[in-house]
């Protein structure tokens, strides 16, 4: 029997017909629309309201919940209670199965110290730096000058990028301490990232399933991941198995896990963690050998052996994953976005696409949780198929009533660099040193968007027209676009659209359904998928071209002539007020009105979905008011001070 919840927690209880499911709701959950997990589940039991920690991370609630069901076992999945030893010794005080490591096994690797020395006696590389705790700021400083800069300090039980940060110099690395209070395990020279998916099962054997290129990231968390590696030769992928084998043994590992290594330029790699749980971008690994890791952990709790070999293993393909989140990508490459899913398409009709995912449209994304929407996967026998059937996911994938990453996703998977293979964690500051802009368009893309908008334009005209017996063939518009404006002569025939700009003639043709979400088009020979994200009465159309967002207005002749005397909305002095920059809770305001800020100095800070962020004084300023205090929450957008 299984106990599902939205952390991916699953509680097993044996049935006559197999596996029987129970998913956890929050109490407000309407029936009428009920999270995809407990359409897919057997039965739904409560486990506390939304704050993760009355619900799932409430152990209690979840021992409730396994004896109200009468499970035998629990999948933890890959967050909350997974790698937690508490929780997996409170299963087996009570006879219940944890499907995944044995207590020691968590605590030794949940422990950055104790990980690195295991992984040091079993003779793996591990990282140049200091193996003890880093006690205060000074003798933080003196370490690092010891061992040379840049480098990074994490918190001793930190995971999935949290409590970690990368310092360049002293000034960083004393300022460290606030972030990691003290609990520093290691520093040690930045590098590339990868992951290797073990697998060992309570009899003595283990097996090295390939690696994961986990390199692009943001603050520390995967963006895009992928698999097998494009710097890897098949010597030190070997030698790096081995490696991560030989520690899953010195711990009597038993269930799917990852071992972590930074890797430099000439391929010498060091362990950096082990994670002991299953990983979020374990489809990729699934998808080029073939293996079902869940069920592989499953049937190695149940204390079978593993049925495959090492030579067993093979690499079948390549493999993509990107992780779509809630998330505004143009601050930070990422701050979270909450609100109602309205409308929501998966690219599941494209071939060898798989979405996993929780959510559906009518959804709700809170500031309770882990902002990603889901993980989508491409899979190809190449590299160059596998990118361009993400390519072609990306712009297939529907998304309204938040904001998401796609736009950041989709210029990542087609960079140049990224392309060749030349990547690293420092990937998104060195190609967008000013942060990410969205597409920018060539002179060719340029047109294809304004002929696009205007082939649009016109098919809405004639949709209307045909009621009132007006069908011309010919039309002169004026399109915007980034404050350029362009006059565009437009010809018709059938669905096909005939757009001259600046002396060149651009082809459009397509069924022009305006009630699709999607607008499969062609351009001068080329297919293209756009997508319609806003079409007024006024002429206004937003168009998610190669990605990105982009704003126009399409006006008849006339009506561009009459425009100019139009009044324009004068734009907010922003260097006088703070606003939220996402929603989510206030945790501290450090001003009242009358203060004086300098310029940068911090007023709040704002919490959303376990990140921080730190608002600042735009200016040198008296605080005029003051709009909210700790404990409130806000919305992205909401006045939180103002300043003379």
């Amino acid at each position: 029997r299984t106990i599902s919840t939205s952390s991916c927690l699953e509680l097993i209880r044996a049935g006559p017909r197999g596996r029987h499911v129970v998913a956890a709701i929050p109490p407000a959950a309407p029936s009428s629309n009920p999270p995809v997990h407990v359409k897919v589940a057997d039965e739904a039991v409560c486990v506390g309201p939304a704050p993760t920690s009355k619900s799932y991370l409430n152990m209690d609630a979840i021992m409730n919940a396994i004896k109200q069901t009468g499970a035998q076992a629990v999948h933890p999945g890959y967050g909350f209670l997974s790698e937690n030893k508490e929780f997996a010794k409170r299963l087996a005080a009570e006879g219940v199965t944890f499907i995944g490591p044995d207590t020691h096994a968590i605590q030794a690797m949940g422990d950055k110290i104790e990980s690195k020395l295991i992984a040091k006696a079993a003779k793996v590389n591990t990282i140049p730096g200091f193996d003890g705790v880093v006690k205060d700021a000074k003798e933080a400083v003196k370490i690092a000058g010891e061992i040379g800069y840049p480098v990074m300090i994490k918190a001793s039980a930190g995971g999935g990028g949290k409590g970690m940060r990368i310092a360049w110099n002293d000034e960083e690395t004393s300022d460290m301490g606030f972030f990691l209070s003290g609990h520093i395990s290691d520093i040690c020279a930045n590098g590339f990232c990868w992951c290797l998916q073990v697998l060992a099962d309570k009899h003595g054997n283990a097996l090295w399933l390939n690696e994961r290129e986990c390199s692009i990231q943001r603050r520390n968390q995967k963006v895009v991941e992928e698999a097998p590696s494009t710097f890897l030769d098949p010597d030190t992928r070997r030698a790096m198995g081995e490696q991560a084998v030989s520690l899953a043994n010195a711990v009597k590992y038993s269930s799917a896990g990852t071992v972590e290594f930074l890797v430099d330029s000439k391929k010498n790699f060091y362990f950096l963690e082990m994670n002991t749980r299953l990983q979020v971008e374990h489809p990729i690994t699934e998808c080029i050998t073939g293996l079902d890791l869940v069920q592989q952990m499953i049937r190695i709790a149940k204390g079978y052996k593993l049925q495959h070999k090492q030579s067993d293993i093979p690499i079948n393909g390549w493999a993509v994953e990107s992780r779509v989140y809630a998330e505004d990508p143009y601050k930070s490459f990422g701050l979270p976005s909450i609100g109602r899913l309205s409308q929501y398409q998966e690219p599941l009709d494209l071939p060898n696409v798989r979405v996993d995912s929780g959510i559906q449209e009518g959804s709700d994304i809170s500031i309770y949780y882990d902002p990603m929407i889901s993980k989508l996967v491409t899979y190809g026998k190449t590299r160059e198929e596998a990118l361009k059937k993400m390519e072609d996911a990306l712009d297939n994938y529907v998304i309204r009533g938040v904001t998401h990453n796609i736009p950041l996703l989709r210029e990542i998977i087609v960079h140049p660099r990224f392309v060749s293979g030349v990547i690293s964690t420092k990937f998104l500051p060195e190609v967008y040193p000013d942060g990410f802009k969205g597409h920018m368009l060539t002179a060719g893309e340029r047109r294809e968007l304004l002929a696009t908008a205007a082939a649009l334009y016109v098919a809405a005209q004639l949709r209307s027209q045909k009621f009132l017996g007006d069908l011309s063939r010919q039309w002169e518009l004026c399109v915007e676009l980034d404050k350029s404006v362009h006059m565009l002569g437009v010809s018709r025939s059938g669905n096909n659209y005939t757009v001259e700009i600046d002396g060149e003639k651009v082809e459009v043709s397509g069924e022009w359904n305006l009630a699709s979400a999607l607008l499969p088009i062609t351009i001068n020979g080329k297919h293209r998928t756009l997508q319609c994200l806003l079409r007024t009465a006024a002429g206004e159309i937003s168009l998610q071209y190669l990605g990105t967002s982009f704003k126009l207005r399409v006006l008849s002749k006339l009506a561009a002539s009459l425009s100019k005397h139009m009044p324009e909305k004068v734009p907010e002095d922003t260097s006088s007020i703070l606003r939220s920059p996402m929603p989510g809770s206030v945790v501290a305001v450090s001003v009242k009105p009358g203060d004086n800020v300098a310029e940068g100095q911090e007023i709040c800070v704002i919490e959303a979905m376990k990140m921080q962020n730190s608002m600042t004084a735009a200016k040198t300023a008296k605080v005029k008011s003051v709009h909210c205090k700790a404990g409130d929450t806000v919305g992205e957008g909401d006045l939180l001070v103002e300043l003379e």
